[in-house]
């Protein structure tokens, strides 16, 4: 009994051992067709960078792994809203007046009202103009109908020619009457035009249909400009808030007969058509960006005076005339050179002249540059090569010893070694 037990257990134990076996050797043939799978896909690579084994590797692949797009990731899309010219984001509802940080953050040529705080002494003696703002940097003065009360942020409906606009309130009361004082605007006259009312819901969704054949009507008129070769280039299209009339704004280096143009224009839109010439620098703050100081240009956020800006000021300045980083967007010399130029006025007034060589028994030297913050200026021997920094009270102590033919035997016992830090508090 016990023999046939053995020998039933050993059977057991061999067939279990059969398995095990077969089963093995299965692992192993898929795990070498495996290894051949991948030896088959891999080509050799040998004397081959690590970068270029890469790009052996993926490039028989259609889609390279790292610009294979994930379906499930979502895209984060940016559509600018239409009303972004206008001072505002979303779509204005009718007698509702738009937030002033909302109005604030999006107006172009936006004012700080300091004035608001401050009650007039006679409260019946309130000032009846306000101060409406349309397309970008577009603002006119408007009269106040008596017994309406208009507050900033409000969308009203002003007198147009013919017809009627649409704008934003964005001045009132003793605000309006220095702003007005300022553009030199007399509030008695009988050319100021008046205010209706405010927009009702009819008024504001003609407005935004207007709004909306602005975009198509550029891209449509510089495609009817080049058919005419007529010399000239269309900026921006402004339409009323009635949508009867369409101010074209041009740049054109010379006078530009456009008699034709205004035809095609006509019979194309079914408005009336007024074309207003602009500079390049109006060009620039209608059209807005970002200068090469990072922030947005003075012209479109808060400058409105264009003065004059001549090369004088960068020289004044110390700063190279590289046409290229002096001019801005519009072309022109950039206006923010003229911000700084009478605190370099009024400091260079303290240094002696300019470009006086000192004589020495060393040599002659010549004046090189000036750093007007710091009072120093450079100069160098004729046959020298070597900067010598000077503060500007030595410079102009030596010059009037050159002056009283005094002898200076060198320069290298007044230089400086170390540059002082500026002591203006600007």
């Amino acid at each position: 009994m016990d023999n046939r037990e053995n020998n039933n257990e050993e059977t057991i134990f061999s067939s279990e051992e059969n398995e095990l076996n077969q089963n093995l050797d299965q692992d192993d043939q898929e795990l070498s067709n495996i290894l051949e799978e991948y030896s088959a896909f891999q080509k050799p690579t040998t004397g081959y960078k690590v970068d270029e084994e890469k790009e052996i590797v993926y490039g028989d692949q259609l889609v390279h792994p790292y610009y294979d797009e994930d379906p499930y990731v979502g895209r984060n899309t940016f559509t600018p809203s239409i009303m972004l010219t206008r001072g505002c984001i979303n779509i204005p509802q009718s007698y509702i007046p738009i937030d002033k940080n909302e109005l604030q953050r999006n107006s172009k040529l936006s004012v700080h009202d300091w004035m608001s705080k401050i009650k007039p002494p006679f409260v019946e003696n309130n000032f009846d103009c306000v101060e409406v703002r349309f397309k970008n940097t577009r603002k006119e003065f408007f009269k106040i109908p008596e017994g309406l009360e208009v507050t900033e942020g409000d969308v009203v409906a002003v007198e147009g020619s013919p017809g009627h606009d649409i704008g934003i309130v964005t001045l009132v009361g003793e605000l309006c009457r220095v702003q007005m004082n300022k553009r030199k605007v007399n509030p008695n006259s009988d050319t100021i035009k008046k205010l209706f009312r405010r927009a009702k819901s009819v008024d504001i969704e003609k407005w935004i249909q207007s709004i909306e054949r602005e975009d198509i009507t550029i891209f449509k008129t510089r495609a009817i400009v080049d058919d005419l070769h007529v010399n000239m280039k269309i900026n921006d299209v402004e339409y009323q808030g009635d949508n009867s009339k369409a101010i074209f704004y041009y740049t054109a280096d010379d006078r530009v007969d456009f008699r034709q143009l205004i035809k095609f224009l006509a019979e194309e839109f079914r408005v009336r058509i007024e074309m207003k010439q602009i500079g390049a620098r109006q060009e620039a703050s209608r059209l807005g960006g970002i200068g090469t100081c990072g922030r947005e240009l003075c012209c479109s956020s808060w400058l409105n005076n264009f003065n004059s800006v001549s090369t004088q000021v960068a020289r004044v300045q110390q700063i190279y005339p590289n046409p290229q980083k002096l001019a801005g967007q519009c072309g022109k010399l950039k206006c923010c050179l003229n911000f700084e130029y009478d605190v370099y006025l009024d400091e260079l007034k303290t240094f002696p002249e300019i470009g006086v060589p000192i004589h020495t028994k060393r040599g002659k030297a010549n004046y090189i540059k000036t750093d007007v913050f710091r009072r120093l200026m450079w100069y160098v021997y004729e046959d020298g090569s070597d900067f010598m920094m000077l503060s500007a009270d030595t410079v102009k102590e030596l010059i009037q010893m050159n002056r009283n033919r005094e002898p200076i035997e060198n320069l290298e016992k007044y230089q400086i070694k170390v540059e002082p830090k500026s002591k203006l508090n600007i």
